[in-house]
C-alpha cells in the first residue's frame, strides 16, 4: 500500500504523506520508548525492596513510577485520539 494518496484514493506524488501504521514510528524511536518505559516500570518494582512499615516513601515512589509507566505511553505517545482517522 502506498503512503501517498489523494482525495480519490489514487496514488499521487504531489499530495501530502498519510501516516499509516506501517510508517508511523521508526524502529529506533520505538526501542527508545520501550526501554525508557520499562525502566520506569522496573524502577517501580525495585522501589518496593526498600518498603518497610516505618517508611512509606518507597510505596509512594512505586505508585508514581508505575502510574507514569502507563500514563506516558497512553497519553503522550499513544493513539488514544485517533479513533476517527481511518
Amino acid at each position: 500500500m502506498s503512503s501517498k494518496i489523494n482525495a480519490s484514493g489514487q496514488d499521487s506524488s504531489d499530495q501530502r504523506t498519510v501516516r499509516t501504521p506501517q510508517n508511523e514510528n521508526k524502529l529506533s524511536g520505538s526501542i527508545v520508548l520501550f526501554v525508557s518505559i520499562m525502566a520506569l516500570f522496573f524502577g517501580a518494582i525495585y522501589s518496593l525492596s526498600f518498603l518497610t512499615l516505618g517508611n512509606p516513601w518507597p510505596m509512594a515512589a512505586c505508585l508514581v513510577l508505575f502510574a507514569l509507566a502507563f500514563w506516558i505511553p497512553q497519553t503522550i505517545w499513544g493513539r488514544s485520539d485517533s479513533a476517527g482517522e481511518h
